[in-house]
């Protein structure tokens, strides 16, 4: 039972973090005018139209193993959602660069607003008197880890990911040539550079803003 508890509340937190995510994209971008995700039916909850075979299933999998065979008591799952189409031209268009921006943003936006909410509620839960509670407190916590785990990562200013396209959209809009050129050039190589950062000592630095808020939202 306690297992039971402990992965439903696990796999549903992470399940509404990443679909979430990658919904917000898409309503940002419908409001600035591009309905590509809604024309192809990427606004929907429906998990089915939203997960990614290898973020969604095998790279949770293997970092949770791993993360067991390395001694961790309490690992988690994260990984990520099938990215839900934009056409930020149509976007950049109708709203200018800053529109870009607020479409690059809107996930990670969604994923902290998420976590504080489940931190305003946890106490309600605590200590759990019976086994609802107990659910709700193991799924708002890792509401709250998952969702500021995920926010951070994408705010890593690496391609293709949230916090790279909102740098490089902002250099557009300040004319910044530089800094648009440098993103170009690394995109290619972006994923080779995120496997880099996650699989070394390197996460430690990278994600030391996600155990700081964590530690924050749960006490």
């Amino acid at each position: 039972m306690e297992l039971i508890i402990k992965y439903s509340a696990m796999i549903l937190a992470f399940l509404i973090a990443i679909i979430g995510h990658e919904i917000m994209h898409g309503l940002v971008a419908k409001y600035y005018g591009d309905d590509t995700a809604a024309r192809e039916g990427r606004l929907s909850i429906n998990p089915i139209k939203h997960i990614d075979p290898f973020g969604s299933i095998v790279f949770p999998v293997l970092l949770y193993l791993s993360q067991k065979l390395a001694g961790v008591s309490d690992p988690i799952i994260f990984g990520w959602a099938k990215p839900v189409p934009v056409n930020i031209f149509t976007v950049v268009q109708n709203g200018g660069y800053l529109a870009a921006v607020a479409v690059s943003l809107a996930g990670v936006t969604y994923n902290f607003l998420l976590a504080v909410i489940a931190s305003s509620l946890l106490g309600y839960f605590y200590p759990p008197e019976s086994v609802f509670s107990a659910w709700m407190f193991l799924f708002l916590y890792y509401v709250i880890v998952v969702n500021i785990i995920l926010a951070v990562f994408n705010l890593i200013p690496v391609p293709p990911l949230d916090g790279a396209n909102a740098l490089k959209y902002l250099a557009l809009h300040f004319k910044l040539d530089g800094i648009v050129r440098f993103y170009n050039k690394i995109e290619p190589y972006g994923m080779i550079i995120l496997m880099i950062i996650l699989f070394t000592p390197l996460s430690n630095y990278f994600f030391a803003p996600a155990y700081y808020l964590i530690h924050l939202l749960l006490s």
